[in-house]
């Protein structure tokens, strides 16, 4: 409760402190003479020989060296702005999973998480704000991290260079808004379908050496996981999140400064029910009779929090620019039940608790040691605790699995801790005008209460520019990706035995970091002003392909290997921007198998178990083609703007169960079929004086209000169904000040 009033607090006070120190002068009056975007506001002359710092130009020097300490050279790079994300349907109001969502190579999944498959790989991404790696919380951070603080982000896939460990499918590499190259802030409201009301501000500025930004936002809608059923509306599924996020940049001097990140998120949600499910049996081990209980009644909620804080120093000394970081992160889940209605339909109620705490240091440097050779070197270290608790109400069950007697409380906790560390240098060596050599290599050792694991990891990228517009890349890549510590089994095997919690086998070989080759080779061409495309292809060959999914009821994945996987795919990508004409499209095709399970095998049913273990399945997140495509228009006049922008997503549809002709069962076999959903907005700004104006804006999203499915509730890993969200129509106003 003290977050969400902290966020009333700010969004009430940022604008209206704000516009008390400058209120806009009325359309076509007076006003004062304006201040540089950026600028600080006129201060007394300073004394004779004083130095003056402007924050804005030394912090975009500071931050053209820091993206030359981390550069992504050899890999494949697709940038989203500021304004691509106002583009969007939602504008910055669009969840953050949804952004990515407009990358190649990106397929959609559950909500509840964030969920997304990135070059058919489960999760697997690394989040970077600022050039620091944030570490891992229990739910991801496709939920967490609000669009409202990004200046601009890459996705970056492909063969990393060896500054990019443990994470690989891919790296969300974000850039902050700073405040020193903005003055000013923003607040207003979103509302519509659903019974969303989103309100939200955010205020950036600079005083002397000190630039600054922070945003907050509170989200409330009765969709908050996506519908079990094809109904329009969910039945039981509000969700209420707060957000914030603070940056603060203090410039030391013209070649130095120092800067801090706080953010908090605390979101709940409640599960969605499905009507009309046959009731079983109470909890005092008795059958129900015939409509004994409603399963549209049923009331399981959950709630997820999550808090990370970053303090780096960044210098930079002539050929030599480096990087020193600490950072620290909390990250909690707590899974409620319905202690009669989950026993009532699975037999199982667990209340579920698990927290993690980790703390870590990274630092990154770069120095240029002729005009054609940089080498490059860093360090990671980073410590995590998890408790997960969880206590599983279940019934004494006989050999059949019938309950023999009214159903009782096992207590199962856990205390589990993984190191993570890693090393790594790398040599940039341009062979000729058009030819550059980067290779390099990291050694990261994992060790955990269940793991312990090294591996020294080779890179090399090539990176040819045989003509003005053309760009040739291809790159080999070794990878170490340690399963997540807080992806811990759901309770000790012996506890549950002759219970109705009881797995199906008791074979539980510990969890194993992923190893693999990966190969990528693409190239881009600009066809003429403003139109750029780009074919990229990729190969991996892994040994303990990492996946994890939802077994049970609660929102909380866990993590399994298959003994071999390969995932192989193209991608091809175009854009356009003339004026104010923009637009992209993106297509890609996947394929992402794994064979035998060899880890966490109590999870899965004993024939499932047996097939895999001599077949090869398709993995659950695999979806064939991928596509998305966008375009928007902006007619800009003196005194306002108006745009408007299209979009859409296209998937041939996530992994389920099939059966084959003999009447065996395939485990993902299948597909859901195919979707697509379009999006369109509109947006209207109303110029004020100064950088004062208001901002009218109507979106729909899913405009031709289609029923798809995202899972169909088989598939590994997979415990409900889930339906996209249908038509939504949404307003919002603004204020900029």
């Amino acid at each position: 409760m003290n977050f969400r009033l902290f966020l009333y607090s700010f969004l009430l006070g940022a604008a209206s402190a704000r516009a008390d120190s400058s209120p806009p002068a009325p359309p076509g009056g007076p006003s004062s003479a304006p201040v540089a975007p950026g600028a600080s506001p006129p201060a007394a002359s300073p004394s004779p020989g004083a130095v003056i710092l402007d924050p804005v130009v030394v912090s975009d020097n500071l931050d053209q060296e820091r993206g030359a300490i981390l550069p992504d050279l050899g890999a494949t790079a697709f940038g989203i702005s500021q304004e691509q994300i106002f583009n969007l349907p939602q504008g910055a109001d669009t969840p953050f999973n949804q952004v990515l969502l407009r990358a190649p190579g990106v397929a959609e999944d559950s909500a509840a998480n964030g969920d997304l498959h990135v070059r058919g790989e489960h999760a697997n991404l690394q989040y970077r704000i600022n050039g620091v790696l944030l570490p891992e919380g229990i739910s991801g951070f496709g939920l967490e991290l609000d669009p409202r603080f990004v200046d601009s982000l890459q996705l970056i896939t492909g063969s990393l260079p060896a500054q990019y460990g443990f994470r690989t499918a891919g790296v969300v590499d974000i850039t902050t808004k700073s405040g020193a190259m903005e003055d000013g802030g923003e607040a207003g409201v979103e509302a519509g379908s659903f019974d969303t009301f989103r309100p939200s501000g955010e205020v950036a500025g600079t005083a002397g050496k000190l630039s600054y930004f922070a945003d907050a936002s509170f989200d409330q809608n009765a969709l908050g996981i996506e519908n079990p059923t094809s109904s329009a509306a969910a039945v039981h599924d509000r969700t209420a999140q707060g957000k914030a996020f603070a940056y603060a940049s203090y410039i030391l001097d013209p070649s130095s400064r120092i800067s801090c990140i706080a953010s908090a998120s605390d979101s709940d949600y409640q599960v969605p029910d499905t009507p009309g499910l046959p009731a079983g049996t109470a909890p005092d081990g008795v059958p129900w009779l015939p409509g004994g209980f409603d399963s549209s009644k049923l009331d399981e909620n959950q709630n997820e929090q999550n808090y990370y804080g970053v303090l780096a120093y960044q210098k930079a000394a002539g050929d030599l620019n480096y990087q020193l970081s600490g950072f620290g992160r909390a990250s909690s889940v707590r899974f409620t039940p319905d202690p009669v209605g989950d026993l009532t339909f699975n037999g199982v109620a667990s209340d579920v608790e698990r927290s993690l705490r980790s703390a870590g240091l990274q630092g990154d440097g770069s120095d240029a040691l002729t005009p054609q050779q940089m080498v490059r070197a860093g360090v990671f270290l980073l410590s995590e605790n998890v408790t997960a608790d969880a206590t599983t109400t279940v019934f004494p069950v006989d050999a059949d699995g019938d309950p023999t007697g009214p159903a009782f409380p096992i207590t199962d906790d856990h205390r589990l801790y993984g190191l993570f560390a890693g090393v790594y240098a790398q040599d940039e060596w341009k062979l000729t005008p058009q030819l550059t050599l980067n290779s390099g290599a990291r050694f990261d050792l994992y060790n955990s209460s269940f793991d312990d694991e090294h591996q020294l990891s080779p890179r090399v990228n090539l990176v040819y520019q045989p003509a003005v517009g053309t760009t040739l890349h291809a790159g080999y890549a070794r990878y170490f990706t340690p399963p997540p510590v807080e992806n811990v089994a759901s309770g000790t095997l012996a506890k549950f035995a002759g219970t109705s919690n009881a797995a199906a086998t008791d074979q539980d070989d510990p969890v194993r970091a992923e190893r693999s080759n990966y190969f990528d080779a693409g190239v881009t061409q600009a066809l003429g002003a403003g139109f750029q495309v780009g074919l990229d292809g990729y190969d991996k060959r892994a040994r303990n392909q990492l996946d994890d999914g939802l077994f049970g009821q609660t929102l909380i994945v866990s993590a399994f290997n298959y003994a071999e996987g390969q995932v192989d795919g193209v991608e091809l990508t175009g854009s356009y921007a003339h004026g104010g004409f923009s637009a992209y499209a993106n297509l890609a095709r996947s394929v992402a198998k794994g064979r035998d399970w060899d880890s966490a095998q109590f999870l899965f049913d004993p024939a499932d178990l047996a097939y895999v273990a001599n077949h090869w399945i398709y993995l659950d997140h695999d979806q064939a083609l991928s596509g998305s495509f966008g375009m928007a228009y902006r007619w800009r006049q003196s005194r306002s703007d108006t745009q408007v922008s299209a979009d859409a997503i296209y998937g041939t549809g996530l992994r389920t169960d099939s059966t084959a002709p003999d009447g065996a069962d395939i485990p993902n076999g299948g597909t859901v079929p195919p979707h697509a959903v379009l999006d369109l907005a509109v947006e209207h700004t109303f110029k004020l004086a100064l950088r004062h104006s208001w901002k009218l804006r109507l979106d729909a999203t899913n405009l031709l209000d289609k029923s798809y499915e995202l899972r169909n509730g088989t598939g590994v890993g997979v415990n409900a169904a889930q339906f996209g969200m249908r038509r939504g129509l949404f307003g919002s106003v603004r204020y900029a000040f």
